[in-house]
């Protein structure tokens, strides 16, 4: 008698299919369907909205700087934060810079964040559904991230954070590749070393990467993929003290900077209190970011804890983990009693947030339209599932759409840089012979100044340094008297405090020119009694 056939093994059910996205046609069509909708919202008003930050402008005078040549900074490089970030952005500016370089001002390179916005929106979609997340749940991650109004107004600005996310997401992605290669595992380490050079502020998030790639990588090979990973990341993460060493500015010496002077410095940099503590500066932050979008800030939030809370049970929960934790660790840091919290620090938390509060409507939707097992389900129970799906489809767009409306409308409509434009134009106008005229300016218009042809660093200065940077105070040597302007924006009015000779120059000169009015307000100031 011959032997009987072995009988096809029943795959599990909690098995998911494998998800390529270039190979599928749906995936493909729905992505870059969205995108286009993402970037006309995000590139719509892009130059005149949100108003023009000190930031925005050193990161790109230090990339311009990078592009001529110049070393690392427009001023002495003192390790504030790794320079990678900014070597990016002058990658990504080169070629405007070299067609029209007039054009290498902070409102007209807002345009080049665009490709940066595109990139992590495409991978927040590939890593949702590499997450097992169903089609329509990926594309809700993508629009929450694209189109919630606290990412159209952030991810417009020229900030490192931007450009460490889609790092950071493309690790992710590598970390839960579905070839399980060791070489994309081995890739993933290198992104996020390249994120967390790019922005230091993205290693708390590497734990969460860690588990993402444990869940997701092969029982067999788990060990090796993972140790591959944490060796590539430490390898490339180490070039920057290495860098430091090799060029004698590691540690704290007489007459130069060093490495460990500015982690001194970030780490004791004074606290901005508890976002708990209504009259602290980390509360304002929060509440900034509450009043462009309640939803995915504190819908993430309840996301992640949904999904930490059913690990044990979910099946989807369990493949956002990684995403989950990265929330989690983001929001005690961020809720911690004493240090610092910027505005931009909620960029680092938007894709997660987005992929989270996805992951739980899809893990809600599940469980109303679920069938029953072990029995037929009659269609007035499959109806009535589907009208309860249905209702707080619509329920959760009634609310969404308007607020988000209004949290856009301001990006899309207001001129908030009408101030800065117009003192850049007096300044051009007006001084007759820039090459020997001193300046004192923030970052957000200091190439306004350079392209004008005031001189780099010693014409056009950025405010901070004419107290903090002895490269330029020797060139001060009579202080505030030997400078001819200070333009006052709210930055300069804000810090001068602690500056003093910013301080004094701001004492000693009378407006010539004010543009806007109340707070924003920018006054172009001559110096009175310092004549040179």
């Amino acid at each position: 008698m011959p032997p009987a056939a072995t009988p096809p093994q029943a795959v599990p059910v909690h098995v998911r299919p494998v998800i390529r996205f270039r190979s599928s046609r749906p995936d493909l069509l729905l992505c870059f369907g969205l995108l286009a909708v993402i970037l006309i919202v995000q590139g719509w008003n892009i130059t005149h909205f949100p108003t023009l930050s000190d930031d925005e402008g050193t990161y790109l005078a230090q990339a311009w700087a990078v592009q001529q040549g110049d070393g690392l900074a427009h001023y002495t490089y003192w390790y504030d934060h790794p320079p990678l970030g900014w070597i990016q952005i002058a990658a990504l500016t080169w070629v405007p810079s070299l067609i029209a370089p007039e054009t290498m001002t902070v409102a007209t390179m807002r345009f080049a964040m665009l490709l940066v916005s595109a990139a992590c929106a495409v991978l927040l979609y590939v890593l949702a559904r590499r997450l097992f997340l169903p089609r329509w749940a990926a594309a809700l991650g993508m629009l929450l991230f694209g189109l919630s109004p606290l990412s159209v107004v952030l991810q417009r600005e020229i900030f490192l954070d931007n450009v460490a996310v889609m790092w950071m997401l493309l690790a992710f992605c590598l970390a839960a590749s579905p070839s399980r290669h060791l070489w994309h595992h081995f890739g993933a380490g290198l992104a996020a070393a390249t994120s967390v050079l790019t922005k230091e502020t993205m290693l708390v998030v590497l734990p969460a990467l860690l588990v993402t790639m444990w869940r997701h990588s092969h029982r067999d090979t788990r060990k090796f993929a993972v140790t591959g990973a944490i060796t590539a990341c430490a390898l490339i993460g180490l070039s920057y003290p290495l860098y430091a060493l090799l060029n004698n500015e590691l540690f704290p010496g007489a007459g130069h900077v060093s490495l460990i002077d500015g982690i001194t410095y970030q780490m004791g940099r004074a606290g901005s209190g508890s976002i708990f503590d209504a009259g602290s500066g980390s509360h304002g932050v929060f509440q900034s970011w509450l009043y462009y979008d309640r939803v995915l800030p504190l819908g993430g939030l309840a996301g992640a804890a949904l999904l930490l809370l059913t690990l044990r049970w979910s099946v989807t929960a369990r493949a956002l983990a990684g995403p989950a934790l990265a929330v989690a660790i983001l929001a005690v840091v961020a809720m911690r009693p004493s240090g610092y919290l910027p505005a931009m620090y909620v960029i680092q938390a938007l894709p997660f947030l987005a992929i989270v509060l996805a992951g739980g409507a899809a893990s809600v939707t599940h469980a109303v339209l679920r069938k029953w097992r072990g029995r037929d389900e009659g269609k007035q129970l499959t109806y009535g599932r589907w009208a309860v799906a249905s209702l707080l489809a619509v329920s959760a767009a009634v609310y969404v759409v308007p607020r988000w409306y209004d949290g856009n409308r301001d990006a899309l409509t207001v001129d908030a840089n009408a101030p800065y434009r117009a003192a850049a134009s007096w300044m051009q106008r007006e001084v007759p012979d820039p090459a020997s005229t001193r300046v004192l300016v923030d970052d957000a218009l200091w190439l306004d100044l350079v392209h004008d042809g005031f001189k780099p660093g010693t014409g056009a200065i950025w405010f901070y340094k004419a107290d903090l940077d002895p490269a330029v105070t020797r060139t001060m040597p009579r202080g505030w008297r030997d400078l001819d302007y200070v333009v006052s924006s709210p930055t300069v009015r804000r810090d001068a405090v602690d500056l003093p000779n910013v301080k004094a120059a701001l004492q000693h000169s009378r407006p010539v020119a004010v543009f806007g009015d109340g707070e924003d307000r920018i006054e172009i100031r001559r110096i009175t009694g310092g004549e040179r």
